[in-house]
């Protein structure tokens, strides 16, 4: 048949509408990066139906250019759309490009470091072509509408069905209830218009004065003479105690890591406490523990930083301790270090791990443990440590996860791991449809770590704080999820837990609601439980 006859055209119209509609109202397949259509009519696409109409009955005539233009428009609401639905199920938070644009060069830079070339040249040429694709999709579609505004027939029914649309859509806004009307999709521009306000908000926020610091003059009485850790556990986030399927596969895997504190003669309180961030973003988490200053934002983290506040790296210095941190993901520049005054900073290169790696950071939990221990511990003579430590082990996407080695003094060996171990965890691909049991796996092996890292210094006078810093994606941690993580005080300095149970904390390892409030008000508790005067300071014998 030609493709004139009527039938045709109507049917590529149809088609062309449909296209349009469904490539900016689709949704999220949780949690994954899926999309679905359910069918819900866009007021966008009515809207630019009704432009073009009036466009063409004014000038009687079509142009290429804005056609062109149409369509780049229309592609870059497409990219809007898909961000809106899947950054909430991936990482569980919106998209604000204010903050999450500038770290673009850092994930691209991270990438470009543990993927080989020719991944990389591959994905952006396929970013690239697709892209290219959406434009010229777009394009065709939105010629078939133009065509179809120049016939009359067709002319007038685009403009009773763009009308109507818009006129129900005004009705659905309404708050008097009416008879049901058909579901809209969130419009696009509404969410552009959202991060426009999100940069307004952000250079009007600037002259706003941040808070005071909390009083940080503890004398630090009830450690004096221990070292003193503070372990951020990387995704370590309350979805571990609460989703039933996870809880369940670590169970086993918490009862030996209690094992390894009970029976290195250390005791345990724990509790939850809700973080500043959400699947990302760590040194949110980081700054507001470590100054008593939340910061939810890099605008705040960055004006932090440029004042000179009192920290808690500082409040240990004063009292004596060497600060060091360890910084495993460090492989750049790292400004906090300057901001926090660390006497010593280890980053991957003076780590210098040679075995084999391990997801996008490639440096083994235990490995940095183990030459922490060589660098500072096992100095004959030497002041008592505060260290800092935020583990890279639970990273996103959680796999490969190292095998646990059992004797620590084979990690700087040429070949640390049994060929078999290895096989096994690069057998172990991420699941891109299901994160949960690379999840578990991951936090299985830091219990182990942390566990046998305990049992090889059991005879050593020691505070660790292990703290999550987030939870992990929403991919993982599920729709609505609260912004708990967990922390653990251990020690074998019973006054001290004697201070943390008055304030909430509770026996053991398994925290319990409600949280004992936000990130940042921990740092007063735990300078007030290692502040006291206790008669006795003298750990429990092993």
């Amino acid at each position: 048949m030609n493709a004139q006859t009527p039938w045709r055209r109507w049917l590529t119209l149809a088609l062309a509408l449909v296209l349009l509609d469904a490539s900016v109202t689709f949704e999220n397949i949780w949690p994954t990066p899926k999309v679905t259509w359910h069918g819900e009519p866009s007021i966008e696409l009515a809207l630019f139906l009704l432009v073009i109409l009036v466009a063409i009955g004014r000038r009687r005539a079509r142009s290429s250019a804005a056609l062109t233009w149409i369509s780049v428009v229309w592609a870059a609401l497409v990219i809007g759309r898909y961000a809106d639905v899947t950054a909430p199920a991936l990482y569980g938070r919106d998209v604000n490009l204010y903050w999450d644009l500038r770290f673009i060069p850092d994930v691209v830079a991270m990438v470009t470091t543990v993927a080989p070339a020719w991944l990389v040249i591959v994905s952006v040429a396929a970013i690239v072509s697709a892209l290219a694709i959406l434009v010229v999709i777009a394009r065709a579609a939105w010629r078939r509408v133009e065509d179809a505004a120049a016939r009359p027939i067709e002319r007038r029914v685009l403009g009773a069905a763009a009308i109507a649309i818009v006129l129900l859509y005004a009705i659905a806004q309404s708050p008097i209830e009416t008879v049901p009307l058909p579901r809209f999709a969130a419009p696009v521009t509404a969410s552009y218009a959202r991060q426009i306000g999100f940069v307004i908000r952000a250079a009007t926020s600037s002259a706003t004065p941040l808070p005071a610091s909390p009083p940080m003059d503890g004398n630090l009485s009830a450690v004096r003479g221990a070292d003193v850790f503070v372990v951020f556990v990387e995704s370590y986030g309350a979805v571990s105690f609460e989703r039933p399927d996870i809880a369940a596969r670590l169970e086993g895997s918490r009862s030996e890591f209690a094992a390894d504190i009970r029976e290195t003669g250390r005791d345990v309180v724990s509790t939850f406490v809700e973080s500043p961030t959400f699947g990302g973003s760590s040194w949110l988490a980081h700054i507001s523990l470590l100054s008593g200053i939340e910061v939810r934002d890099p605008d705040t983290n960055a004006r932090l930083m440029s004042d000179r506040r009192e920290t808690l790296v500082r409040v240990f210095s004063r009292q004596g301790f060497r600060t060091v941190a360890l910084m495993p993901g460090m492989r750049q520049i790292w400004p906090e270090g300057k901001f926090y005054s660390f006497d010593e900073i280890y980053g991957a290169d003076r780590l210098a791990y040679r075995g084999p790696e391990f997801g996008w950071f490639a440096i083994p939990d235990q490995y940095s443990l183990d030459r922490l221990n060589a660098f500072e511990v096992d100095r004959a003579s030497r002041a008592p440590l505060f260290v800092f430590f935020p583990t890279i082990s639970t990273h996103f996407p959680f796999r490969p996860t190292p095998p646990y080695q059992p004797e620590w003094s084979r990690m700087t060996d040429e070949h640390p791991y049994d060929g078999p171990a290895i096989v096994r965890a690069y057998a172990a691909e991420p699941d891109w449809e299901n994160f949960a049991p690379g999840y578990v796996e991951s936090m299985m092996y830091d219990y182990a770590v942390v566990g046998g890292y305990l049992r090889t210094e059991a005879k050593r006078d020691l505070v660790m704080i292990v703290i999550g810093d987030h939870q992990p994606p929403a991919a993982v941690s599920g729709e609505g999820a609260s912004w708990n993580v967990p922390v653990h005080v251990i020690t074998s300095r019973a006054p001290i837990l004697d201070r943390l149970r008055a304030r909430g904390f509770r026996s053991g390892i398994a925290p319990s609601e409600p949280a004992l409030g936000k990130m940042h008000t921990l740092l007063p508790a735990l300078l007030d439980a290692f502040s006291s005067n206790p008669e006795s300071l003298s750990p429990r014998v092993p």
